[in-house]
């Protein structure tokens, strides 16, 4: 099997679900480096909360915040950005629904939160209070919301012509780029790298993972995906909790 870039998600995927990546899967990714096949994570997550495991297993690249941002060793290198008039117009209709809905708004790696807990978050500590009395002089990659009406975040995407990503077993909506996806950036990397599609295995478990699953050359779904994404894999490994990633790479590419 011909692979020659590994693009992996991280929550439910790559990572345990006590938040850990075992030492096994850790080695695993370091020794297909040392045969030169790249490892990049995707994940929605924003950078600072993918920083963590950025720093435990150093991938080549780093995807994040849906797709919107890829860094090499923390410095951007692709970006896919709402214009700032839409992001302060899509905060304030967000706030018009209601003014103690949590928003965060992620700018390259910084993130904004009108949260009085921030220092409290595993995964956004790092992020910067802000109540958006004042507009943001900036364009962002991704605002995300806690809505308690699915209606609510679609009249708002339609709106603006933003899409919306929604998450597994949550109430939080994101807007974004129309044009951004982990699919889009896959295919920025890919041609910046000069790699083919056929020569990329990926491996996911969520709604926003399908796709990426679909468009390369193996897809690969963990045990604990959700039945849609099993669905269109072209095949299956092990649970998140029994290292999948890692049993296949070795398997697969006798790593």
């Amino acid at each position: 099997m011909s692979v020659k870039m590994i693009i992996t998600d991280l929550d439910g995927t790559l990572l345990r679900s006590d938040g850990n990546i075992s030492e096994r899967t850790k080695a695993t990714l370091k020794r297909c480096q040392s045969r030169g096949i790249y490892v990049v994570i995707a994940t929605a997550r924003y950078w600072i909360g993918a920083e963590q495991y950025i720093n435990e297993i150093q991938p080549d690249y780093e995807i994040t915040t849906d797709g919107t941002l890829i860094h090499r060793h923390g410095e951007q290198v692709y970006s896919c950005n709402l214009e700032k008039e839409t992001v302060n117009q899509i905060v304030q209709d967000l706030l018009s629904q209601d003014r103690k809905t949590e928003i965060t708004v992620a700018v390259g790696r910084q993130v904004f939160w009108n949260s009085e807990h921030i220092s409290q978050s595993k995964k956004l500590y790092k992020a910067t209070y802000c109540d958006y009395t004042q507009p943001l002089d900036c364009s962002a990659n991704k605002i995300v919301a806690e809505l308690d009406d699915c209606k609510i975040a679609e009249r708002i995407a339609e709106k603006y012509n933003c899409r919306l990503q929604t998450y597994r077993a949550d109430n939080w909506y994101a807007f974004l780029p129309k044009s951004s996806s982990k699919v889009a950036a896959i295919k920025e990397l890919a041609k910046k790298l000069n790699i083919s599609l056929g020569d990329i295995a990926a491996f996911g478990d969520d709604k926003n993972d399908m796709e990426m699953l679909k468009i390369c050359g193996t897809g690969v779904a963990v045990d604990n995906a959700i039945v849609e994404v099993k669905e269109i894999a072209d095949c299956i490994t092990l649970s998140n909790d029994e290292d999948g990633v890692a049993v296949w790479l070795e398997k697969q590419l006798e790593i």
